[in-house]
């Protein structure tokens, strides 16, 4: 088998079953599990996949530019923000994560709507300037522009001066083995800094995510109250999510 057909199946199975072991394929192909870890590896590099140990899972599309992924299954970032939007009761203090999906989120608050928003993220703060009834309260810091939220030392610092009900957190992928994922290392750090700040931690998780990984853990899946996602009630990582004892709130 040729090397461009060998990735093609391997990206095949990742389609199909959601994960490969590399020894699993290297026997089934009778080549060496260094052949099947240089595919792998090279398929990273590619940004096609994202490797773990013994293996690799789908890369979300999440990785894509911010203003390439505002029109990614929109749909279903759509219902996952709706749905999102119904936990917050009135009076509460809200931080919204930066991202697309947490956008749609910001658009679907109700005008009449009186609460608090803390965000790091100018997008979110913009998409609430109509809101006559919601405070924002903005986190600064260096300028990521990946996801256009604040980052770094000055972001951490403004922080831990926060408390607050809620944290809707955006992710770039979930998945029962490797958990909540995303692909910056001190975007990381700061989820991770609101969650600790925040009573609930929410996570906003649109079909594409659901399933994939990236390179940095941001918390463990028992460290969030639940997941938001319009991914089929059937699919098999949502199923060992529950299994597990994770909170699925379908939109």
């Amino acid at each position: 088998m040729l090397t461009a057909e060998r990735k093609e199946l391997l990206l095949d199975r990742l389609r199909v079953d959601g994960r490969v072991v590399a020894k699993e394929i290297a026997v089934e192909l009778l080549v060496s599990e260094d052949t099947i870890r240089r595919d792998l590896r090279e398929l990273a590099g590619e940004g096609k996949l994202q490797r773990v140990h013994g293996g690799a899972l789908p890369a979300s599309p999440a990785n894509a530019s911010f203003s390439d992924r505002s029109d990614l299954a929109l749909a279903g970032k759509i219902a996952v923000a709706t749905a999102a939007s119904k936990l917050i009761l009135p009076g509460q203090t809200v931080v919204i994560d930066g991202g697309t999906t947490a956008q749609q989120l910001a658009r679907r608050l109700p005008l009449d709507l009186h609460a608090t928003v803390i965000t790091h993220s100018p997008t979110i703060a913009i998409e609430l300037v109509n809101h006559p009834s919601v405070e924002v309260f903005m986190i600064g810091g260096r300028l990521f522009k990946h996801s256009v939220v604040a980052c770094g030392a000055v972001a951490a610092e403004g922080i831990e001066r926060v408390r607050a009900d809620l944290f809707f957190m955006g992710v770039t992928g979930v998945h029962p083995a490797e958990g909540l994922t995303t692909g910056d290392a001190e975007e990381a750090a700061i989820k991770r800094s609101f969650s600790q700040r925040c009573a609930e931690t929410d996570v906003l998780a649109s079909s594409e995510k659901i399933g994939a990984a990236a390179s940095f853990t941001v918390v463990g899946l028992n460290q969030v109250a639940g997941v938001i996602t319009d991914q089929e009630a059937n699919n098999k990582t949502l199923k060992a999510l529950k299994k597990s004892g994770v909170a699925i709130t379908f939109a």
